[in-house]
Order: structure tokens, then sequence, then C-alpha cells
């Protein structure tokens, strides 16, 4: 048995003579009777008191202890009662990754996890107060698939919690707990008279964004971070390497998500909108810091800023340019007086990457290459979300048989000529 158990309402006494007796000492009766102790892995000692009558629970501790201390899953108690919300707040101060990635992950323990199992010490959690909060979680965000990205952080910080050893297991990852659904909702492409459409409504020096977005299948922030000389008209392509977002409400260029630079097609008749873009509305140098708002600054000559200068907001530009070109190319209803537009999620920028696939999947692009060009880290994730735009094998059946008859109806001796049995 690790350690010892000390008796404090007992004392040994050795008289003259070497005989040893038990006598009272001056906290008998009152108190816990027993301490467990022993010297844990750091070297300190550690200890844990029992009432009277309950000696063999404290023998028990130590038996436990000894266990986990010989099979390497010794947790200890002190560090085991600090809460989820000590820990998680220490754990986002740690991360290594850009701000923009942590900045949204500190949010969602803040707002959805701290304040349900915050003060639950860590060496308490069970597989069942998971699933008490995903129930609780359920009810605040409706959207399945926020509640799985908020799940995978919560989850996140107990595997942290685990490999510090201050938790055994995480109840996150046990059998009876199932993380939210993906949700992927079916993606319904606009049409291109309603890209076109929108396109009209938005201000001239805006309108150019449709087609990027488009036509080249950028996301929203790379638009608003295209720089000038990442257009090549020469060859063809077009370079994305950057996009401006905003972490902790200040504006700052960052490279694509997951940072994956690419390169895209650049089509001819984009190409022609720029050039004449860029004669209306020449770049304007921007500067912003990289990253983070105490990042080095970087300067890019930008092909969309605001009329002053200045990089565009995302939050100021859907609120004050693109909702309004919903509602005149009849997207969405017009606001009451007093009232905000409605929200419209299906129906923001994104929606312009989702034409440019469904464009290139019905004119037969392979999902390899149209993944390539969406800066999607994993062309399964594509075909997951477009499979339903592909064209069904059952449709090129029927081509084909109907292809074959048209050939056949063309010759002197064609199906209409044929006998039947």
């Amino acid at each position: 048995m690790a350690g010892h158990i000390q008796d404090r309402w007992y004392k040994t006494e050795t008289d003259t003579t070497g005989k040893t007796t038990r006598v009272k000492t001056n906290r008998h009766g009152t108190g816990m009777r027993y301490r467990a102790r022993y010297v844990g892995p750091d070297g300190t000692e550690k200890s844990k008191s029992f009432p009277d009558r309950q000696k063999r629970l404290a023998e028990q501790w130590l038996n436990h202890i000894e266990a986990d201390m010989s099979r390497g899953a010794y947790i200890d108690p002190a560090a085991g009662r600090t809460t989820f919300q000590q820990y998680g707040e220490k754990w986002i101060g740690a991360q290594t990754t850009d701000p923009t990635t942590r900045v949204p992950v500190a949010v969602q323990l803040r707002r959805h996890a701290f304040p349900y199992i915050g003060s639950r010490p860590l060496d308490s959690f069970q597989p069942a107060h998971i699933r008490e909060w995903l129930s609780e979680l359920e009810r605040a965000v409706p959207a399945s698939s926020y509640r799985r990205v908020i799940f995978a952080s919560v989850s996140s910080v107990l595997s942290a919690a685990v490999d510090d050893t201050l938790l055994a297991k995480n109840p996150c990852k046990a059998r009876t707990v199932r993380a939210p659904e993906r949700g992927m909702p079916r993606v319904r492409p606009w049409s291109a008279e309603r890209v076109f459409a929108v396109r009209a409504a938005l201000p001239e020096r805006y309108q150019a964004m449709a087609d990027i977005g488009g036509g080249c299948g950028l996301r929203q922030g790379e638009i608003f971070g295209l720089p000038d000389d990442e257009v090549n008209h020469e060859t063809g392509w077009l370079h994305v390497a950057y996009q401006v977002k905003v972490v902790n409400g200040h504006l700052v260029f960052a490279p694509p998500k997951r940072g994956k630079e690419r390169d895209v097609p650049l089509p001819d008749r984009v190409a022609r909108i720029l050039k004449q873009h860029r004669e209306d509305f020449p770049p304007v140098a921007v500067t912003l810091p990289w990253l983070r708002q105490d990042g080095p600054s970087v300067t890019k000559r930008l092909l969309f800023s605001l009329t002053g200068g200045g990089a565009v907001r995302r939050t100021d530009f859907n609120t004050r340019v693109w909702k309004p070109a919903l509602v005149a190319a009849e997207v969405i209803p017009e606001p009451k007086s007093g009232e905000r537009h409605e929200a419209a999620r299906e129906h923001g920028m994104h929606a312009l990457r989702h034409f440019y696939a469904s464009v290139l999947l019905d004119a037969g692009e392979t999902v390899k290459a149209l993944s390539a060009y969406l800066g999607h880290s994993d062309p399964g994730f594509t075909l997951r979300t477009y499979t339903h735009l592909m064209p069904s094998s059952e449709g090129r059946t029927r081509k084909a048989v109907d292809s074959m008859y048209e050939a056949a109806e063309s010759a002197p001796d064609g199906p209409e000529t044929a006998q039947g049995d």
C-alpha cells in the first residue's frame, strides 16, 4: 500500500521502561479521524481525510492510488479539482494556432460551454455530463453543424486535460456520447439569372466581385483581399494567397482558409471584366497587420476597396451592400421600416461559390479539380457537398442511348424501319 494512514485521535507513547501505550490526543472525538498520506510522482505529499470507522475506506483509497501509479493512470486529486473553465481559459491562452482560428474557438467555449459545464471539476466529468450539456446545447444552437464544431472544441480541451494527467479519460469519446450530426444542408445553387440580377444590383465598384465569386469560386474574404498582382492575364491564372479577415474587431491580412494557397483558372470573360474594373476603379494600396492586430504590417494593392480607400469589412458590406442587392434582385423581401434585413445565410456571397461549383460539374469537370480550385482540403468534402449536382449515371445512360437512336434515325435503315418479331 502506498503511503500510510495517520490516526489523529490516538498517538503512541513510550514510557521509561520502553513500554508503548496508545493515548488519546487533544483532537480525540473531533474532526476527521484518519488521514491517508502518500508521496506523489512530483515528490510532494498528498493526503485525504476520512471520518471515524472508515479506516478500511482510507486503505482502499491508498491501494487505488498505488494501482493508478503502477499503470500510469494516476491523477493528482488536487489538480483534478481544477474546473473546466479554469483549465479551458489556460488552454485558450496557450494555443499557438493563428488568431483567426483561436478567436472563434474562444467564443464557442465562453458562450456555449463555460456557462453550462465551466464550474465542474475536471476529475468529476462523466459521459452523462456531456450528454446533458449536448441536450442543452441543442436548445440553444439550432444548427447541428455549428453544435458539432462547439463539441469538437470542448473535446479538444478535455483531451488536453487527459494529456496533462488531470483527467483519466475524455468523456466526449465515450461510446454513449454521440457527436452532433454534420448537418450538411443540401446545396441549392443559384441560377445564372439570379447571379446576374444580384450583380446588376450591386454598386459598380463592387460588381466584379460577383464575377470573381461566380466565375472563379473565391470566398468572400479572398475577394476582399485579392491583390492586383495576383491576377495574371498572360497565363490565364489567378493566384489565391490572401484574404481580409476580422480578428477581435480589427481587419487583418491572412492566408486563405487552412493556409491553402491555390491557383484558379481565369476565364477570358472574367479577365476582361477585371481589366475594365481596374480602369474604372484603380487598385488601392492597403496596409493591414498580418494575422493579428499587433502583427507585422503588410501592404497590398487591392482590386476592391472602400470609396475613400481602405479594405472592405465583411459585416458592413453584407449589411449595407449585399443584402440591399438581394432585395433589389427579389431574393429576399425588403425589410419593414425600422427593421433589419432577414437572415439569409444561404444567400450570402458563398452562394457564388456554389454556383461556380454547379457550373463546373455540369460541364463535366472532375471533383478532384473542383476541390483544388475551391481550396478544399479534402476532395471527399467536395464530393459530399456537391454530389447531388453531378450528372447521374442514369442520366448518362439515357443520354448515351438517346444519342445512339438519334444517330441511327439519320441512317437510311434506321430503327424506324425495323420490323416487329
